[in-house]
């Protein structure tokens, strides 16, 4: 049939949550490709840095990481999603745990918050996802 299969993605919100970091390589880089594909395809998408996840947005961190051998940069991968409109948050309280100070954030981070916004962006968007 016709027009079967297609979905309206306009009004879409969608939150992703970054715990993954450093220690686990590996998942650093889908979640930035995922948030770049749903902003491409005109959802409004939220990305938020806490735990371990807040050292990618520590300047040089992402910089010298990648999820594969020979793979991509991870910085290059958050760049992409931030060039396709995705805004991005850190989380506040997690940055005195791994000795982040306001100057060592990277630009690209929208604003710096706390758990009470996260908990406003899950509870306000369509899907949250977590890595």
């Amino acid at each position: 049939m016709k027009g079967e299969g297609y979905v309206d993605h306009a009004e879409k919100t969608v939150v992703i949550v970054m715990t993954s970091g450093p220690s686990t390589p590996h998942r650093c880089a889908t979640p930035f490709f995922i948030a770049m594909l749903l902003a491409a395809m005109d959802a409004r998408v939220s990305l938020f840095f806490t735990m371990e996840g807040v050292k990618l947005a520590k300047k040089g961190v992402a910089d010298n990481l990648v999820a594969l051998e020979g793979g991509k940069r991870i910085i290059e991968f958050l760049r992409e999603a931030k060039a396709a409109g995705v805004k991005m948050f850190m989380c506040r309280p997690a940055m005195p745990g791994y000795d982040i100070d306001e100057s060592d954030v990277i630009p690209e981070i929208d604003e710096i918050a706390s758990g009470g916004t996260l908990a406003d962006l899950i509870l306000s968007s369509d899907k949250a996802l977590f890595f």
